[in-house]
């Protein structure tokens, strides 16, 4: 299927998905292939950038934590105004575009001006940090309903886990955005009555190739959180999935490890201490991804 051929303007939404090539849609690698313009995110998508024909031209317009390329009501401006000029536009984003994307803000201000649009979805990072550490995000009888939650909150606003919803019993929750909010997401989470060995699922840069996933514990979430390189994005899975299920060994075998062994056999940060009570089910995927 090719781009669609209107006269009318017209702006395809696509989701780069966590940021490996190989897990684009086909789909999506059409979009980019027929794209006149690109604007894009700043998280995920280097890789993928390299796809577009040398006659695309691309636009920056990612947003960082405490950094934004282009203010969002530009954003939502810039692309108005490409599409009434009957260019290709293709706005990449992250992940999937209707998890955690302001996906509604860009397509209120397109129907506004009575333009259309698709949305092609993309893998999002939760789906893919999964099955990068072979976890399975159900579990039967354990985990019957996972849930996207964003950990950002407003400057000195602490993390509810109740109000998010992370705290419910049989609920796997991937919190996505969570770097700067990590010290609110884990003293939330203890003051609700989460014990402090909680085992936690760090992935940043999931599929890409500089993964790193660390086994950590509620009460080492924050300086595990702070080892990792500023320019990945992570995703924190917590809940019975993680608690109960018996991480795959092999899973990315290809992957080279750094251990940090731990109680119990799980890989955590040298910061935990070694005599802390030991968690429920062993596992070692901790290492940064080799490039490919």
């Amino acid at each position: 299927m090719t781009f669609p051929e209107r006269k009318a303007p017209f702006v395809s939404f696509v989701g780069a998905g966590p940021g490996d090539p190989e897990l684009l849609t086909i789909r999506a690698l059409r979009r980019l292939e027929q794209a006149d313009i690109v604007l894009h995110d700043a998280l995920g998508t280097a890789e993928i950038l390299n796809l577009l024909p040398s006659s695309a031209r691309r636009v920056n317009v990612g947003k960082r934590a405490g950094r934004h390329a282009m203010p969002q009501d530009e954003i939502n401006r810039l692309l108005v105004n490409l599409a009434q000029r009957g260019k290709r536009v293709v706005r990449l984003k992250g992940g999937d575009p209707v998890i955690f994307g302001r996906l509604d803000e860009e397509t209120a201000a397109l129907s506004a001006a009575g333009i259309g649009f698709e949305v092609v979805p993309g893998i999002t990072a939760a789906s893919a940090a999964a099955a990068s550490a072979g976890l399975s995000l159900t579990r039967r009888g354990d985990s019957r309903r996972v849930q996207f939650v964003t950990g950002h909150t407003k400057e000195g606003e602490p993390f509810d886990p109740v109000a998010s919803g992370v705290a419910s019993p049989g609920v796997t929750s991937a919190i996505y955005m969570a770097r700067g909010a990590v010290r609110r997401v884990r003293a939330g989470l203890i003051e609700t009555g989460w014990a402090r060995q909680t085992p936690v699922l760090i992935v940043a840069g999931a599929s890409q190739s500089g993964e790193i996933r660390i086994a950590s514990r509620l009460d080492g979430l924050e300086q595990a959180v702070l080892s990792l390189p500023r320019d990945l994005p992570l995703v924190l899975i917590v809940g019975p999935a993680v608690a109960s299920t018996q991480m795959n060994g092999n899973a990315d075998a290809d992957v080279p490890r750094r251990h940090h062994p731990g109680p119990g056999g799980w890989t955590i940060p040298a910061e935990v201490p070694v005599d802390a009570p030991p968690m429920r089910s062993p596992s070692d995927f901790s290492g940064r991804r080799g490039v490919r």
